[in-house]
């Protein structure tokens, strides 16, 4: 009986040192320069185009501050590309994506 407590804290120990997940995205490295989190762009991504995240990177790009975060979102059958200005938090592009995703 105490081999099997033993055994049991044992692995208890060894299963909280393992690391923690965390979801990574394209662009992570730039996030310390965004005044908008990841998390909050989500929400605004959601926000001004309803459905399922699919797609998430932050990159520089032209327009707005010149880093945004940019979400491919299912929506019904189609597929939209929402871009979010990772200083403002404004959406800079909700557009349907076409047969040739760049």
């Amino acid at each position: 009986m105490l081999q099997s407590l033993l055994r049991q804290l044992t692995i208890v120990g060894l299963v909280s040192m393992l690391p923690t997940v965390s979801f990574a995205y394209t662009g992570q490295d730039l996030a310390g320069t965004a005044k908008v989190t990841i998390d909050q762009a989500r929400s605004i991504a959601l926000q001004a185009r309803p459905g399922n995240i699919t797609t998430e990177e932050l990159e520089k790009e032209k327009g707005g501050s010149g880093l945004r975060y940019s979400f491919g979102v299912k929506s019904g059958n189609a597929l939209y590309e929402v871009g979010v200005d990772a200083q403002t938090g404004k959406v800079l592009e909700n557009s349907k994506e076409g047969k040739n995703r760049d």
